[in-house]
């Protein structure tokens, strides 16, 4: 009988090589997982976005070209721009220009600049992977869940059947006279509570797939089911390994860690952008403009024949006249529009020095404001070390704490095997009764589970311990 339950308790625990193709396997799951899961997505843009950023600072070397064009129509007392006479008309007037600037210093600010969007497209990858181990772990705690649910109900399927065997043998011994009818109950009894934790045990299993399954983001809750087999424990060597390697590891390795020093080092260059402010700044430009008007032009001018001269005033003392050229014009009309352009053009070109005085304290007070924020993120960065290092003492000592109630698990198994066995003997001979028999076989039961129980509760510790000590996620065995 004994050999008859270890076999059907670690059969239980083998691998089904004939699984169907539509059950997920873990690797599948955490890789769907990173594919469809919204916040590695939205880690993934803050990357995407990180790009773009650096695209904005390499654009700033670049110079700034702008070309510019106005038509424009006035009514009313004007000067004419032909004449220079002010009259009341009604013009049109075209202008166009292309500009061109570049900074050619500007304290280093665009230079640091790029770096800071270097670095920051860096924070974001390493926040993209502390993401992705987060996500996966949570994935495979959820997988090992449901594992868990499906072997705790192999274990009291297991033990069912095994009741249904006694029923029948008591039954016929009833049937004999062999033992009391109460010892025939007693089985019933067990058997109708084994049925009802079977039922019991396949909710949890329906609960956790569909938990599963929402991680995952999948709909179809009723055909979704994952693999069944087992998951030995792999890596245990990492338990022999001091605790404060494991935290040197961690300190080395951990996203978070590199997330706060990559935080630090963008506020230190941030720093230094604000206090490339205190600096001149040197630029060059170069202007294209021309222009164009719908007035009319004088085609030709000079004397009035027929008036050369007209008084303009008199001397007093004299009464002499006081006589100026009297001009007349000709208008003609406007010369073609491109030809215009080509004769109305002109460039310019400079540089430009801009020397900061004064400015209302604003660069003073933002090289402050980036001092502090260094502070900071220097302050960030030791609370992140001393959280990961609370973080992995407290794994280490689950760890090893899990191993012990595994170990201790399996003792009691075998403990409870040997009761077991004895109890069948007992009962088989009439020493004890049905209720004893039955407290026996919960009491294996019982064993049993919590030896399924331990055991994926340290595999998932262990990970957990292995992620902090450096090993990736795509890496852990199970």
């Amino acid at each position: 009988m004994r050999k008859i339950l270890l076999s059907v308790f670690f059969l239980s625990f083998g691998i089904i090589t004939n699984a169907q193709n539509d059950k997920w396997t873990l690797q599948e799951c955490i890789e769907y997982a990173l594919e469809q899961n919204i916040s590695v997505q939205q880690s993934a843009l803050d990357v995407e976005l990180a790009e773009t950023q650096i695209s904005d600072a390499i654009g700033n070397f670049l110079p700034n070209i702008n070309a510019s064009a106005s038509n424009s129509w006035n009514t009313g007392l004007t000067q004419n721009v032909t004449t220079g006479i002010l009259q009341t008309q009604t013009t049109r007037n075209f202008s166009a220009g292309v500009t061109g600037s570049l900074t050619l210093f500007d304290g280093l600010r665009n230079f640091k600049q790029l770096q800071l969007a270097k670095m920051n497209r860096l924070a974001s990858e390493y926040s993209l992977e502390q993401m992705k181990d987060d996500i996966s772990l949570f994935v495979a705690n959820s997988y090992l869940q449901v594992l868990f649910n499906k072997e705790n109900y192999k274990v009291i399927a297991a033990q069912h059947e095994i009741t249904l065997q006694q029923l029948e043998r008591v039954q016929e011994l009833v049937d004999a006279g062999s033992v009391p009818k109460g010892d025939l109950l007693e089985i019933k009894a067990t058997a109708a509570n084994e049925e009802q934790r079977m039922i019991v045990a396949e909710n949890q299993i329906k609960i956790s797939l569909v938990a599963l399954a929402q991680i995952l983001q999948i709909k179809d809750y009723e055909t979704f089911d994952i693999v069944d087999r087992d998951y030995d424990v792999f890596g245990s060597e990492i338990m022999d390994i001091p605790v404060s390697e494991v935290i040197d590891a961690a300190e080395e390795e951990r996203y978070e860690v590199k997330v706060a020093e990559m935080n630090e080092e963008m506020a230190k260059k941030q720093q230094e952008i604000a206090k490339g402010a205190y600096y001149p700044t040197l630029g060059a430009f170069i202007n294209y403009n021309t222009r164009e008007s719908g007035a009319g032009r004088i085609v030709a001018g000079g004397l009035d024949p027929d008036e050369p001269y007209r008084q303009i005033g008199f001397v007093e003392e004299t009464q002499q006249a006081v006589v100026a050229p009297n001009m007349s014009t000709e208008i003609g009309n406007p010369l073609p529009f491109f030809e215009q352009l080509e004769l109305n053009d002109g460039i310019s070109y400079g540089v430009q020095l801009n020397i900061p005085i004064l400015n209302g304290f604003s660069t003073r007070n933002a090289v402050k404001r980036s001092e502090i924020d260094v502070r900071r993120s220097q302050y960030q960065l030791e609370q992140t070390k001393l959280d990961l290092e609370a973080n992995v003492y407290q794994a280490y000592t689950d760890a090893k704490g899990a191993l012990k109630a595994y170990e201790a698990a399996l003792l009691a198994l075998e403990a409870q095997l040997l009761a077991y066995d004895y109890a069948t003997e007992r009962y088989d001979v009439g020493m004890t009764n049905a209720l004893d028999f039955s407290q026996a076989k919960f009491n294996l039961e019982n064993a049993q589970s919590e030896v399924v129980r331990t055991k994926f509760d340290y595999i998932f510790k262990l990970k957990v311990l292995e992620l902090y000590f450096g090993v990736p996620i795509t890496e852990l065995k199970f």
